[in-house]
């Protein structure tokens, strides 16, 4: 009988550490995008800092859907200094048929050897109606970026970008805004 009682309280001491530790639930995200609209520019109004982009101060995403049904993915940025950095890629859905959750993979070298380890996740976490503004993160909420058709917003729009990546559980107070150039 002790041998059970002293079983039982370990499985539930695991269990509760379990619980303890287990991640954050994940973000909500949109549901269906029709990535056809979707398609096209995305300039990044802010940002989570992130390693990949850490000279940029003016970022852009240009997003192609391609014959075989992948997206064809043209990231770029301008740093303080002027120069341009582009890196070129592909996203896909993470289930078939469900198109708010997508992996992107860019193309480089480590990405040719290792292709399930250099995928990233892409959640669609916020679109309006009319495909003009987005806000998409990581389900770990370790990365965030605000999105606009256009390089600015009007301040009510910018609120509302804040107020859904907050509601979505993250910290709105590490963005990295994109910054004008001098000229």
């Amino acid at each position: 009988m002790r041998t059970f009682i002293g079983g039982c309280f370990l499985a539930l001491s695991l269990a509760m550490a379990g619980c303890a530790s287990s991640p954050q639930i994940p973000p909500l995200t949109v549901g269906d995008v029709d990535l056809e609209r979707y398609q096209g520019t995305w300039y990044e109004l802010a940002r989570l800092p992130m390693f990949f982009q850490r000279k940029c101060v003016q970022s852009q995403a240009d997003y192609r859907l391609r014959n075989d049904g992948r997206i064809a993915v043209t990231n770029s940025c301008l740093t303080l200094g002027g120069e341009r950095q582009v890196a070129t890629g592909e996203a896909w859905p993470q289930v078939p048929g469900e198109t708010d959750k997508l992996w992107v993979r860019f193309d480089n070298w480590f990405s040719e050897l290792f292709p399930t380890l250099t995928r990233g996740e892409y959640w669609i976490l916020y679109l309006d109606e009319d495909y003009q503004t987005a806000v998409v993160g990581h389900p770990d909420r370790e990365y965030l970026w605000l999105l606009s058709r256009t390089p600015e917003v009007s301040p009510e729009t910018q609120a509302r970008l804040l107020a859904v990546a907050h509601d979505r559980g993250y910290d709105v107070s590490e963005l990295i805004w994109r910054a004008e150039l001098p000229k």
